[in-house]
């Protein structure tokens, strides 16, 4: 048996909905959103065993918030994050829930169920819903202003359905048509009267990030009692990213200092500083100031700096870094994303 033990997952309260069976013996799906203190673990092992299929979910702790929450001894895991990893290599899906951060969505089939689907030679991924992700757009006002127009039911707080312009600002951003707005520039709308949220546009200036959800995707959301948020969001159309920056090591090392500092929104972070010119990091595109945000794809959230190293340091000739500038840094603790992008993986 080959046992992988990762300690993953403690999380916040969240309502999970168990579907009945359906006459051929298999359940429906469960998800789960989890989310933990950077102090704290998802409160479960994933297992590769010998004569049995699929991710599952092992050694739950005992009165950990996993647990709590209804994840079972054997579940299968199906989905991570909207993301189908059934078919994907055990490590792999190890290192997608790490690189998660504080925060994952999950998604499991009971183990009889699961094997009573691949016994009938059914297509798992096709028990699960599409993209369930929210988005995070970022839209740059023109002449014209932001491309989008919002309407609110008569006498309602919080429901802001958007009306996008074709080929204007909002849906270059990736804004789409119909969508519901959840957060603007980090902060619910929930509360917000339309009086309200038009004040708060007009104070944005000529830049604004929405949190924005389709349909399908808040119905999907709702129906379980699980709250949007921007940890889980669709980053890809931002136009702040992360670098992935890959070094193996030289004769001189890799030629960086790493020295820990205050984040200019709050918080410690781990800084890249003294970049050696024509050494690996240079070569890779190490920029001095660059902030870390995962070592060989484990989010370095809540380590210190002696941990960071050591992280740095596990693979003697090699590393794999997730940074990104202090521009891109900014934005996102700036709608309360202080992990950064979601991490690849």
């Amino acid at each position: 048996k080959f046992q992988f033990n990762p300690k993953l997952g403690i999380d916040n309260p969240a309502l999970t909905l168990t579907e009945d069976t359906d006459g051929e013996g298999v359940g429906e799906p469960r998800f789960y959103l989890l989310t933990k203190e950077s102090t704290e673990t998802f409160g479960f092992c994933l297992h590769e065993e010998l004569g049995c299929q699929g991710h599952v979910i092992r050694q739950i702790e005992l009165g950990g918030v996993a647990q709590r929450r209804g994840l079972q001894d054997g579940d299968r895991l199906l989905q991570v994050n909207g993301h189908f990893v059934d078919h994907m290599d055990h490590l792999r899906v190890v290192q997608k829930i790490k690189a998660s951060g504080n925060q994952v969505l999950l998604a499991v089939l009971d183990g009889d169920s699961y094997e009573a689907a691949k016994s009938l030679g059914r297509d798992l991924s096709q028990m699960l819903p599409g993209d369930i992700r929210p988005r995070l757009c970022h839209v740059t006002r023109d002449k014209s202003g932001f491309g989008f127009s919002v309407s609110c039911p008569e006498g309602t707080k919080g429901t802001f359905q958007l009306s996008v312009l074709q080929d204007g600002p909002a849906d270059r951003a990736g804004v789409p048509p119909g969508c519901w707005l959840l957060e603007l520039n980090g902060d619910s709308v929930k509360s917000y009267s339309h009086t309200q949220l038009t004040k708060k546009l007009k104070q944005s200036g000529n830049k604004v990030t929405l949190l924005v959800a389709s349909s399908a995707v808040e119905e999907f959301y709702r129906l379980r009692g699980l709250r949007v948020t921007a940890a889980l969001a669709d980053t890809s159309r931002l136009p702040f990213k992360a670098r992935e920056l890959h070094l193996v090591k030289g004769p001189a090392g890799y030629g960086f200092l790493l020295k820990e500092d205050d984040c200019s929104s709050g918080g410690v972070g781990q800084f890249l500083w003294d970049v050696d010119v024509g050494l690996p990091a240079q070569q890779a595109g190490m920029k001095e100031g660059d902030r870390v945000l995962a070592v060989n794809g484990e989010s370095i959230e809540g380590l210190d700096h002696e941990q960071t190293v050591h992280r740095i340091r596990a693979r003697e000739d090699q590393v794999t870094l997730l940074v990104i500038d202090p521009a891109g840094d900014e934005f996102y603790h700036s709608v309360r994303l202080g992990h950064g992008p979601a991490l690849p993986g």
